[in-house]
């Protein structure tokens, strides 16, 4: 049996009854955290996810101070790329930096599968540091970019809006792309398997950029690949599948046997329960720009979101990442609202 105090995420992932329902946020360890930007001072930023003592203080911080009822490692879904021979540069206020992208076959020769207990060690030492220090309050969350976000990053060489020229790679050298894709996939899949042997309770895969690609070229590129690592996986943790804008594939996704899926905020919740049917654990999907309003809209915001997942599995968050400029009290306002949303009298 569980030795966890709060095991609401794990019993709600299951599709177990829980007395309320689970929250957390994505980012939730950072970048809106005062005493995440005093660490940020100090240390750049592969430091602070390469020091297993910073990422797990890191990863900590949104626990006590907003009360999320999960902590998710404070690590890059970069680092995968990285392990496997590629440059990455986080460059401020810029986003991510890769300065040799993979163009052509002849690339991938630079690039492999690595032993990821030698390259992605570190990241295993902060969860098992960062599961010591939880001592059981609540699950501990691993994650990984899925591989056509990765592939995105890896061939664009840096962020975009629109990744034309990843699939451009694709579209026109679909054999170099869906190497590459393997390639990924099985680092993903070793690295993840590592994360769960380090104590992760749960595993998330960012498919950040899924959104960007037909239903049919996300089955292709995307899910077929997602679909291997949620397969390697289902003995060893609980697996979350968030793609972000690809909510056509919903009911695909819903398929691959994964046990949550997250949803941003332009979808219905009542759709997307219709598209995954009554037993998956939905995830979502407040709008993360709305956590500036005053705290009483968010209130009121919150409850609404609440309604509108009633009836079916569902883990309060948001539909992306926090962003820097949220007040930390207005975090919690989000926390604190889904929290006491289940003790409220009859509705």
């Amino acid at each position: 049996m569980s030795t966890l105090k709060n095991d609401l995420l794990l019993r709600a992932l299951r599709g177990e009854k829980t007395e309320r329902t689970p929250v957390w946020m994505m980012r939730q360890a950072g970048r809106y955290l005062p005493d995440y930007l005093k660490l940020k001072e100090k240390y750049s930023f592969f430091e602070r996810c390469q020091t297993p003592e910073l990422a797990a203080e890191i990863t900590i911080q949104p626990v006590e101070q907003v009360g999320v009822d999960a902590a998710i490692i404070f690590s890059d879904i970069l680092v995968v790329p990285q392990a496997m021979g590629m440059e990455v540069q986080m460059v401020e206020h810029k986003g991510p930096l890769l300065p040799e992208p993979i163009r052509r076959a002849s690339d991938l020769d630079r690039i492999s599968v690595p032993d990821v207990e030698d390259s992605l060690g570190y990241v295993f030492d902060a969860l098992r540091l960062t599961k010591k220090m939880l001592n059981g309050r609540v699950p501990l969350i691993g994650f990984a970019g899925a591989p056509w976000t990765l592939l995105c990053y890896m061939v664009e060489g840096k962020g975009s809006k629109t990744f034309d020229g990843a699939k451009a790679f694709c579209y026109t050298q679909p054999e170099v792309a869906h190497r590459l894709l393997q390639l990924i996939t099985d680092t993903t899949i070793a690295y993840l398997k590592g994360q769960a042997a380090a104590g992760a309770d749960v595993v998330q895969i960012f498919d950040s950029w899924g959104g960007l690609l037909s239903p049919e070229d996300f089955e292709i590129l995307s899910l077929r690949y997602i679909r291997q690592i949620v397969a390697a996986l289902k003995d060893e943790a609980l697996t979350i599948i968030f793609a972000k804008g690809a909510w056509q594939s919903l009911e695909a996704m819903a398929a691959t046997g994964a046990h949550g899926l997250g949803i941003d905020w332009c979808i219905r919740p009542q759709v997307a329960r219709q598209l995954v049917g009554p037993k998956v654990t939905l995830q979502g999907n407040f709008d993360p720009a709305k956590l500036v309003s005053p705290i009483p809209v968010i209130e009121r915001e919150v409850r609404a979101m609440l309604d509108a997942f009633e009836g079916g599995p569902h883990i309060a968050n948001l539909g992306h990442g926090i962003l820097p400029n949220i007040p930390v009290d207005h975090a919690r306002a989000f926390v604190e609202t889904v929290k006491n949303y289940a003790y409220e009298p009859a509705r």
